[in-house]
């Protein structure tokens, strides 16, 4: 039989234990006239992790973009359906996406600091957001988000340097600290840890763990075993489709469907 979902029933996303941060119902994303997603209803769980996993195309970082309104700026792709963050539609016309952006930080898949100092990095969020206004309020803000992102004793004595001139792992918490570093409630990451090395990698997802006390995860990876390490719940995408989500464990011992148990055991992705 073809790996397809057309056979299979569809796993609803709406099973979250408590109240969802985000939800979204019916969600289709379109590029051009490609249809990208399909009539995906998720609901993500307060401080929670959530991966998204499933083969190259298959959707994932296309519904994540969805979640902080990324598509806008992809030109000739069109969303429907509804996301809410705390119920609040997000694609509501009198929203400010603005704002949106500092509730919902992002961290990509390649570090990308600002070609300004590590002070900077962390301070340009809080700055252009009018969270801080004396030096005592930023120093405050810096080093509590370097200190949150694991990073501070490692570049305390050096905040005027370039942040590019930091590793690729001190890189990539250093965008984790300027995500942070505006309060948002949810942070949503894109392969965040696939340019790195395998040590700097399990520092990413130590912070991962420590950070999901204060906010609400979304994470979209390609390795597996990092999704079962990081998240409580895993969605697994596959042709645009949601094809079964539930809890981290379940989805990864006992998958429900064909194709989730195809993808895991390698028979295809």
């Amino acid at each position: 039989m073809p790996l397809t979902s057309e056979f299979l029933p569809y796993q609803s996303g709406r099973n979250v234990a408590g109240p969802a941060k985000v939800s979204a119902r019916g969600v289709n994303v379109f590029y051009g006239d490609k249809q990208a997603l399909k009539a995906v209803d998720l609901d993500i769980g307060t401080n929670e992790v959530t991966a998204l996993i499933g083969p190259s195309g298959c959707g994932k970082s296309t519904f994540l973009r969805c979640l902080n309104r990324m598509n806008d700026l992809i030109e000739g792709a069109r969303v429907t359906g509804t996301i809410t963050l705390d119920r609040q539609d997000i694609y509501d016309r009198a929203l400010d996406v603005v704002q949106l952006r500092a509730r919902v930080g992002m961290v990509f898949q390649k570090p990308n600091p600002f070609p300004k100092s590590i002070y900077d990095n962390v301070a340009y969020g809080p700055r252009i957001h009018g969270l801080a206004q004396t030096a005592a309020e930023f120093d405050e803000i810096v080093e509590g988000s370097l200190q949150r992102a694991g990073l501070f004793d490692e570049v305390k004595d050096r905040l005027d340097e370039p942040g590019t001139g930091l590793s690729g792992g001190q890189q990539q918490r250093l965008c984790i600290a300027r995500a942070i570093a505006v309060s948002p409630e949810v942070i949503l990451m894109d392969e965040p840890c696939s340019a790195l090395d395998p040590i700097a990698t399990a520092k990413v997802e130590e912070l991962i763990d420590e950070l999901r006390e204060n906010f609400t995860i979304v994470i979209v990876t390609h390795s597996m075993q990092q999704a079962a390490r990081v998240s409580q719940r895993t969605a697994f995408f596959h042709l645009g489709e949601l094809v079964e989500v539930g809890d981290t464990e379940q989805i990864f011992t006992n998958p429900r469907h064909k194709l989730t148990q195809g993808y895991i055991t390698g028979r295809f992705g």
